[in-house]
């Protein structure tokens, strides 16, 4: 299939329907309703600002672990460590979404009272995309920042052959007046592995440049082969080494894996993945007015984005724009998702027993 057919063979759902069917698949592998329904719309927020490799697209890679006791479906998330700005929820195990959740509330509640918390995470797991936690954070007028030690190494430090980081993601939200809200959320890699997936999964070649094979450095373009290679950090080593600070601070900080003590879910069942994360809060009126702050973001935006272009660009983009447009277009006419997916979707209704996704 060459990617032109590969990105025509798709099908919308409505929004409705895709949160319907994740949490009764959900619900289906033991989560209790209010936690199935948590991760449900977590999972879809993602398919509606546009992070598809971060949404429905998990389901088929969740149920597995969630039925063979990779995840604990019933996970009983606490606080491991409270201080007047500082936490660590241990996550038990359970799905990623659950333990994030529950670590951005509690980061909003310390940061009410301290003006500024942080919050990490142990024996949690994949938590989808990292810009859904820190935006969490806007509800409550503070600005957010996520950043984890993923649940699998698919990158090796700057020079090396060995896949010893993560594609350690980080995301930051900042509230706004009138704009959209400034949201960035990056892996430390120049693409995440499910971007990786997602390429293979439309029959889609991975541009040159993402990836290198681990035995001579030569690149890979060929999606199949991503198990010979590593991606490549953004920035080169500017990247390798915010990707390792980051791991060392979601890791070893919370107790959690980092390194060699990584286990891929995906490869070994039978040992916790200790997923290591956190979030920041910070409250913007302990600096100066929120509504002094939020003016002055809108006015530095709008600044940036009509500043003078290059020949050829057709205009600047600011980090959340985009993701506020998007989220408002699927809203309204639905998140449209390739044939290969729908299959594996309808392959998991079918091995749970429950109601395929409605079209």
């Amino acid at each position: 299939m060459n990617d032109t057919t590969a990105a025509a063979a798709r099908t919308t759902f409505s929004s409705k329907a895709l949160t319907d069917f994740t949490v009764a698949a959900l619900a289906a592998c033991g989560l209790l309703p209010a936690d199935a329904q948590s991760v449900g719309e977590a999972m879809v927020e993602a398919d509606l600002t546009g992070v598809e490799t971060h949404g429905v697209a998990r389901l088929p890679q969740y149920v597995p672990w969630l039925r063979g006791g990779t995840i604990n479906p019933r996970a009983n998330i606490t606080l491991a460590e409270r201080g007047p700005a500082t936490a660590v929820v241990d996550g038990d195990n359970g799905m990623g979404h659950l333990v994030m959740t529950y670590a951005a509330r509690t980061a909003a509640e310390l940061a009410r009272e301290s003006g500024v918390a942080w919050v990490g995470s142990r024996r949690s797991n994949h938590a989808g995309a990292g810009g859904i936690y820190a935006a969490m954070l806007l509800e409550h007028d503070m600005i957010g920042i996520y950043a984890a030690a993923s649940s699998a190494n698919h990158m090796a430090v700057w020079g090396g052959a060995e896949p010893l980081l993560g594609t350690n993601p980080i995301a930051v939200a900042i509230p706004a007046g009138d704009e959209p809200p400034v949201v960035l959320d990056i892996a430390t890699s120049l693409s995440s592995f499910g971007v990786i997936r997602k390429h293979q999964l439309e029959g889609k070649s991975i541009p040159e440049g993402w990836m290198v094979s681990r035995a001579d450095g030569s690149p890979i373009t060929d999606p199949g082969r991503a198990g010979e290679g590593t991606l490549l950090p953004i920035g080169g080593h500017k990247g390798s080494g915010l990707a390792m600070i980051i791991g060392m601070l979601a890791g070893p900080l919370n107790r959690a894996a980092f390194g060699r003590d990584v286990q891929d879910a995906a490869g070994s069942r039978d040992q916790q993945t200790n997923t290591g994360q956190f979030i920041i809060a910070v409250d913007p009126k302990r600096f100066l007015p929120m509504a002094d702050f939020k003016a002055e973001i809108d006015r530095h935006v709008r600044d940036l984005r009509g500043s003078a272009r290059l020949p050829g660009v057709e205009a600047i983009r600011i980090p959340g724009g985009e993701r506020q447009r998007q989220r408002r277009e699927r809203t309204e006419r639905g998140v449209s998702l390739p044939a290969a997916l729908v299959k594996q979707l309808d392959n998991v209704a079918s091995q749970l027993g429950i109601e395929p996704l409605k079209r």
